[in-house]
């Protein structure tokens, strides 16, 4: 009789113990799920947020054509805006694209950095000495070589701006590559310089639609030219006399001025150009 009853409160212990587990698992699987936020990292002692681009900002991207685009020099004549830059600047607007830098009569001065070649400080002593402000477009390789100079761009007010990690032509890359040739250098000014990019110059003038839409989710406004001469081989480099003819003679309202820093001709020619452009009545912006 005492073997039953035992038997009997043995069974009901274990009833009892099932029924409070399936109570626990009824309750869990009710309760909101709390996930962690993972997404911030420390730079230089400042928390920053690394944002996951929305499916949908994905699939917007991919929507677009992949197809190269090859931007060369503009056709100015008569000191009016060429046509060609101002279609693809109204075409790619809402993709943060500028082959102009306004309707005004001003100018932009631009630098295109891939390799020092010697001739900055005299670009940039030229600058301090006219009180002209200039956009800078380096690649890595530059920045890593010339920290002198990247600080003194920044410290004379100049704006730097990211013309990649290797120079790639960006159309040639798969989204995921495109995006570190754009953020490793990023990265890189940031962490050493406590400047944060947000203009970037394509390499070699080569984009696509993809690539518009991938720099301007990192932040980014794509900067083009309306001008742009061949002075860029340092062992052909164009006559002094005709650069400053072609260089004077194709201003118009809202340039985006394109020049090479390895040009000798352009370190030598500079002082006069910025001249003769302000006796054209032309303004040089300091900004976009």
């Amino acid at each position: 009789m005492i073997r039953e009853v035992f038997i009997m409160i043995k069974k009901l212990i274990i009833c009892v113990l099932c029924m409070c587990m399936l109570s626990a698992c009824t309750l869990s699987l009710n309760k909101p799920e709390t996930l962690t936020d993972n997404t911030n990292s420390n730079i230089d002692g400042t928390t920053e947020a690394t944002t996951v681009p929305p499916a949908e900002a994905v699939a917007d991207m991919n929507s677009l054509s992949s197809k190269k685009i090859v931007w060369g020099p503009g056709n100015i004549e008569n000191h009016q805006q060429p046509n060609e830059p101002k279609g693809l600047d109204e075409k790619y607007a809402e993709l943060s694209a500028l082959w102009f830098a306004s309707d005004k009569k001003e100018i932009l001065l631009t630098f295109d950095e891939g390799y020092e070649n010697g001739f900055t400080p005299s670009i940039l002593d030229t600058l301090k000495e006219k009180n002209v402000k200039a956009v800078f477009f380096v690649t890595y390789d530059f920045a890593k070589d010339n920290n002198d100079l990247i600080r003194r761009m920044i410290d004379e007010g100049h704006i730097v701006g990211n013309h990649s990690y290797h120079h790639y032509s960006m159309d040639e890359l798969d989204n995921e590559t495109a995006e570190e040739e754009v953020m490793f250098l990023h990265r890189y000014i940031k962490d050493n310089f406590n400047y944060t990019m947000s203009y970037f110059r394509f390499p070699k003038g080569e984009f696509s639609e993809q690539n518009l839409a991938l720099l301007k989710r990192l932040g980014y406004t794509s900067v083009f030219w309306s001008f742009a001469y061949a002075d860029w081989d340092v062992n052909a480099q164009p006559d002094e006399s005709a650069a400053f003819t072609k260089i004077c003679e194709s201003t118009h309202p809202g340039e985006i001025m394109l020049l090479h820093a390895v040009s000798k001709t352009n370190a030598d020619i500079l002082p006069k150009v910025i001249d003769d452009i302000r006796q054209q009545g032309y303004e040089f912006k300091s900004d976009f």
